[in-house]
């Protein structure tokens, strides 16, 4: 997968704006800069740092990696939840990392085997929270991670991304696969990119005219334009 690439992973390769995370995840912007680039903040004894969640390539301007994609994506579970305290979300998934002794361990199969509990664990000692508030945030990332695919050695590879504000009731019709399109949002199971679908949706085509044109069911392309609608 490596050689077209010179070697490099896509998976690492920065490709994504922060506003391409943004629009892709359905994320606030602001969000998103803080977690991957942090950001300053003032208090009574002056201004601070708030450091990033997530490691990105140190650059200008800002590009993210498909993995950092997905480690955004995890977080997105995480930042649901009233009243979160962002240095002990830090500290939790600092303690994963150090357990699984790897690098970007929300992007790898063993955080949804082994990693939620370790994190919940970590950062529920850490806030105090109830029972029944570790068993939301449980489903909740369990529901983010259930959108990731991996290969065969337990790297993620593949997102769907929530089309639907109700996240329970979610079809995987939208993809972005770093091998696919250069990691461009598409069609899943084909490399149809969604921004050329709502582009021609806005110049006046109708559904049915791009159903008939990319041979893909209407409901696929009524979903896909909705997302899009919303995502802009």
């Amino acid at each position: 997968m490596t050689d077209i690439y010179g070697g490099i992973d896509p998976r690492d390769i920065p490709t994504y704006s922060v506003g391409d995370a943004a629009h892709y995840l359905r994320i606030p912007q602001v969000t998103i800069r803080s977690w991957t680039v942090g950001r300053s903040y003032q208090t009574l004894k002056g201004s601070k740092e708030f450091q990033p969640l997530i490691s990105t390539r140190d650059r200008k301007p800002r590009l993210l990696s498909f993995t950092n994609l997905i480690e955004i994506h995890v977080l997105r579970a995480i930042r649901k939840h009233h009243n979160i305290q962002l240095n002990n979300v830090r500290e939790a998934l600092d303690f994963v990392e150090e357990q699984f002794q790897v690098s970007h361990p929300l992007a790898r199969e063993k955080f949804r085997t082994d990693g939620v509990d370790l994190f919940i664990e970590r950062y529920g000692s850490l806030i105090n929270v109830s029972k029944s508030g570790k068993e939301e945030l449980k489903d909740a990332l369990n529901t983010h991670l259930e959108r990731i695919e991996p290969d065969d050695k337990g790297l993620a590879i593949k997102l769907y991304p929530f089309t639907r504000s109700n996240e329970e009731d979610n079809p995987k019709s939208v993809v972005i696969d770093p091998r696919i399109a250069f990691g461009r949002l598409v069609i899943a199971g084909t490399g149809i990119a969604t921004d050329v679908l709502a582009e021609r949706f806005e110049a006046g085509d109708s559904i049915d005219e791009l159903a008939y044109d990319y041979e893909v069911d209407t409901k696929v392309i009524e979903e896909v334009i909705r997302y899009e609608m919303l995502a802009a």
